[in-house]
């Protein structure tokens, strides 16, 4: 049973994610929060792993989101720069 569960290992695409964000400190944040739950489960009852393994997929998932829209925002926001200095160059 549950009791027995004291690690979870991600997979798919998280990381890829994590590692094409800009900022370092996005990175460091996100990695932190996925191992979080593995510090979390061996002092978790077996009565509770459900329920902490579900707020921490929601904050993992919630991280995820605002930092890819960050990243999205500075990226169009290079894009905007290039595009003027491009323009003002013709």
């Amino acid at each position: 049973g549950c009791e027995q569960l004291t690690t979870v290992d991600l997979v798919g695409g998280i990381h890829k994610t994590v590692a094409s964000l800009h900022m370092e400190s996005w990175r460091t944040n996100m990695n932190k929060s996925i191992n979080r739950i593995n510090q979390v489960l061996p002092n978790t009852s077996a009565d509770n792993k459900t329920d902490a393994i579900r707020e921490w997929m929601e904050l993992v998932i919630d991280k995820r989101g605002n930092f890819k829209s960050e990243h999205y925002r500075y990226v169009k926001e290079g894009i905007n720069l290039l595009e003027l200095a491009l323009w003002k160059a013709k």
